[in-house]
């Protein structure tokens, strides 16, 4: 059979997909003498056997994790369940990708009421048995058993309040004593049986535990929002103890070797003295700043500060470790690459490499760009603060306004709701995941910058605030009190998750300034890349935005929007209720002035670069008022008396062109190319306002490169006569010019005849834009809104997709289309320039695919441009060899 449990020393980094990132961690750091506990790994295969077995445990692995346990019984000479030298461990999840806090964790298994007692006496110290046990009892009731954890957090807090003791810390053994009684009897009334005195069934349980906690709610949602397959599994890492909470010269924390929120190249951390590693990480005492442990402990902080500078440069990133002091003696219980904010990102990919520790490309790699957009995020206006409410800790920079919310859940239901939201707790844990996501930012009470609120909060990009101790949070009232104020659930908040302050009320917000590491690291990423990143941008300030982010060109600029300002909108309905070409073409005329402007200024903007101009797509009813609220005018009308008026006939007027508009299914009616064949003078309009734009830029010596785009052909002949009313345009309107201005005219390929006839409509098309929001509708005959709206959100949960077709371009459905479209069209034209102008052109994963296809370019929106140039730079690195498997980690 298959060996399922390795000894650390057994493994090695590249075996990263058994072992989880822990276990490949702690073996490759075990192989190199660093001081790591010993112990074993239970491999994600045997994960995945336990779900296969109906989330049992064959009885064949427990033997084989016995037969481990007693190496390492050996290996420590104690014995597991003795109680004159209990062997006690630590029973940890370890995923292949990062999770943190997801899952969960069982410390100081191998406690009974037997071998609590040779605890206390081989160490010396009841206190710290009995706190141990305690600690076992809770963390088992709620992991193994899944008893709330409140009914523990309630005695513990009375029992502190009734002996006038501020912390936990601050109890005796023999207020540990009662409180393991009152523990053992919650566990007996809330799952119906004692706490296990077996420590093998303690094990046992354990270990399945922690395989179960794979699929519990929050690491479900956190690997839906960090596209983590199922399927990985976590492996198990069973660990001999080791104790931070056995005095004062014993403690625990967690190390950053750069800043994980600003890339600063300092140690950053937390530590507690007399605690274990739960106590850190869970928020629920604020821990001290790393630097003072220099202090406290001087030895065991220069042995931190070497073994952290040596994990760095092995694993050739910034790296976040766990470590327990104790005794004064240092330990390493994990290191993985460190969570971070994109600005911590980019800073630390590029001093990496001017340090020369890593290549330009691997820099790349590194870069998360679903995160780079919060480095475009704006933050809090220094003039516009007043006064500040309260202030905490800057666990993860960007800022947020948004109402108090004081649940996980409510911060859900509002922000389904579309309502703006901040979550405030006294402290996060896991099970709260659902709301952060919802939330626009999350601030906390307790805990620290390692603390849960602040590790996922820098991992998803968005704004926290910890440790804000001057907060009163009452989740039962519904409200927060700091400094003589009180807001309750429902009022605005505002935090700035770069300093810790917290604002009453709503701010505004500066711009984000684009950092030099930034620049550099996308001057980078156009080395690299072979896709172009051009912009969808209907406005000059957009077009403006886009050319600073570096695009390249502007790939769609959508006309309708520039038709429906309240300047606008009366003339285009004008034209729509003209009863007749002559009365269509004075609206028309009225009209052609405003584009040309339009289109002055994009040129302008984008001088020398491509211009991509889609002419009018929606259906005329969109540009009309709704039915409803002419009917409503109507009868408000009537009832004033005022029917005969004339406000009264153009409501008339108005309620019949709607009515005669009015279309089963839009979306496939009268509407792109369609729209324009039958109302010639439309398009007529907009390509004489397209060359006119052109004409006088070429005075000003503006570099123009216009390209005109034809939306919604299904048919070769739909693109040829319209290219023909285009070509005459141009002639009419540029005469001599037009040799000096080489447009090109394309189509939009949204519709699947268009790709599946792609070879008869290249004769007539310089280019292809695949359309893909509308061509995902067609091809999976979705219409977005009710998708969206109804049924998709239960696809994604029950996983009939895998993933939003409207979000990650589907590649073998959408995909096979754009493929055979590309393959087709350049068999007609070998030069035929092709991209993406949808939503995908934003998509890590729509991008991979796009370079792979083949295409020309991908168009998104202005602030996913640098995205979008990382993404196109990872696409092509891809191609390349992987990066080689670290080197087994120098010692000394």
């Amino acid at each position: 059979m298959e060996k399922r449990v390795y000894k650390f020393s057994e493994g090695q980094a590249a075996w990263k997909e058994l072992l989880g990132g822990k276990g490949a961690g702690l073996a490759e750091m075990t192989r190199a003498g660093l001081p790591v506990p010993p112990g074993f790994t239970v491999t994600t295969e045997a994960c995945r056997q336990y779900y296969r077995h109906g989330r049992r445990l064959p009885d064949s692995l427990f033997a084989e994790i016995e037969s481990q346990l007693a190496w390492l019984e050996e290996e420590r000479g104690q014995r597991f369940g003795d109680p004159a030298r209990p062997l006690l461990v630590s029973v940890r999840s370890g995923s292949v990708t990062s999770m943190p806090g997801m899952m969960d964790t069982i410390l100081n298994l191998g406690l009974n009421d037997e071998t609590v007692e040779g605890l206390a006496r081989l160490t010396g110290n009841p206190r710290f048995a009995y706190d141990c046990y305690r600690r076992l009892l809770q963390m088992y009731g709620s992991v193994v058993l899944g008893i709330a954890a409140i009914r523990f957090e309630h005695p513990l807090e009375q029992l502190k309040e009734e002996r006038g003791l501020p912390s936990d810390q601050d109890l005796s053994a023999e207020d540990w004593k009662r409180l393991i009684g009152i523990f053992q009897a919650v566990i007996a009334e809330e799952s119906g049986e004692a706490f296990p005195q077996d420590v093998r069934i303690q094990l046992r349980r354990a270990v399945e535990a922690v395989f179960r906690s794979w699929s519990n709610n929050r690491a479900a949602v956190y690997r839906k929002l960090h596209r983590i397959p199922e399927e990985q599994g976590t492996a198990v890492n069973v660990q001999a103890m080791v104790f931070g909470n056995m005095g004062g010269q014993s403690g625990t924390g967690v190390l950053f070797t750069r800043n994980p929120s600003d890339g600063e190249k300092r140690l950053f951390g937390e530590y507690l003295m007399n605690a274990q590693g739960e106590d850190v990480v869970a928020g629920t005492r604020t821990p001290s700043e790393i630097a003072r442990l220099a202090v406290e402990l001087p030895d065991a902080y220069a042995r931190l500060e070497e073994t952290a500078a040596l994990l760095e440069r092995h694993y050739r990133d910034m790296q976040d470790i766990e470590f327990t002091i104790e005794q004064g003696e240092l330990f390493i219980l994990q290191t993985r690459s460190g969570k971070r904010t994109a600005q911590a990102a980019v800073r630390i990919a590029v001093d990496l490499v001017q340090e020369g520790i890593i290549a330009k490309e691997d820099a790349l790699r590194q870069i998360d760009v679903t995160h780079l957009n919060q480095l475009l995020h704006r933050g809090i206006d220094e003039s516009e603060i007043v006064r500040v409410f309260a202030a905490g800790l800057p666990a993860s920079p960007g800022a947020a306004s948004g109402q108090l919310v004081f649940d996980a859940d409510m911060a859900e239901e509002w922000g389904k709701a579309g309502r703006k939201v901040v979550l405030v707790r006294t402290e996060t844990t896991p099970e709260d995941i659902h709301g952060v996501i919802a939330a626009e930012g999350t601030l906390t009470s307790r805990g620290g910058m390692t603390s849960h609120a602040a590790v996922v909060a820098r991992g998803m990009g968005k704004p926290c605030v910890c440790g804000c101790e001057e907060l009163l949070v009452d989740t039962e009232a519904r409200t927060l009190t700091a400094r003589g104020e009180t807001l309750a659930e429902g009022d605005w908040i505002s935090i700035d998750g770069s300093t810790g302050r917290v604002v009453a009320g709503t701010l505004k917000l500066r711009e984000a300034v684009i950092s030099d590491e930034l620049r550099t690291l996308l001057g980078w990423a156009d080395e690299v890349k072979r896709l172009r990143v051009l912009t969808n941008a209907d406005t000059p300030q957009d077009a403006r935005k886009a050319r600073e982010l570096g695009a390249e060109g502007i790939g769609l600029c959508r006309t309708e929007h520039m038709f429906f300002s309240p300047a606008r909108l009366p003339v285009m309905q004008s034209l729509i209720l003209a009863d007749n070409e002559e009365e269509r073409r004075h609206a028309l005329r009225r009209l052609l002035p405003m584009q040309q402007a339009d289109f002055e200024e994009l040129f302008r903007v984008m001088d020398g670069l491509p211009v991509t101009i889609r002419l009018l797509d929606p259906p005329l009813h969109e540009f009309m008022p709704k039915l409803e609220e002419l009917l409503k005018r109507r009868e408000a009308l009537a009832r004033a008396g005022a029917s005969d008026s004339e406000e009264a006939r153009l409501v008339e007027r108005l309620i019949h062109k709607v009515k005669l508009l009015h279309e089963t299914n839009p979306m496939l009616g009268q509407r792109g190319c369609r729209l324009g064949i039958v109302f010639p003078e439309i398009y007529d309009m907009q390509a004489e306002a397209i060359f006119r734009a052109v004409l006088r830029c070429l005075h000003e010596s503006i570099e123009v490169h216009p390209e005109i785009m034809v939306p919604l052909v299904g048919h070769a002949n739909e693109l040829k006569k319209l290219r023909e009313w285009i070509d005459s345009a141009a002639e009419q309107v540029l005469g001599e010019e037009r040799r000096s201005c080489a447009y090109r005219v394309g189509t939009m390929i949204e519709v699947p005849r268009a790709a599946l006839t792609a070879a008869q409509i290249a004769r007539y098309a310089d280019f292809f834009s695949f359309g893909t929001n509308d061509l995902t509708q067609m091809t999976y005959g979705f219409s977005r809104d009710d998708a969206e709206g109804k049924f998709l959100t239960h696809y994604l949960d029950a996983k009939v997709l895998e993933d939003n077709p409207f979000q990650v371009l589907d590649p073998d459905g959408v995909g096979q289309l754009i493929e055979m479209a590309v393959r087709q069209g350049r068999q007609v034209k070998p030069k035929l320039r092709t991209g993406v102008c949808g939503e995908h052109g934003g998509d890590k994963e729509s991008i991979l695919f796009c370079h792979d296809a083949g295409l020309d370019y991908v168009s998104c929106s202005p602030y996913r441009v640098p995205l979008a140039r990382i993404a196109a730079a990872q696409a092509a690195l891809r191609e390349r060899a992987d990066c080689p498997v670290p080197e087994a980690i120098p010692t000394g």
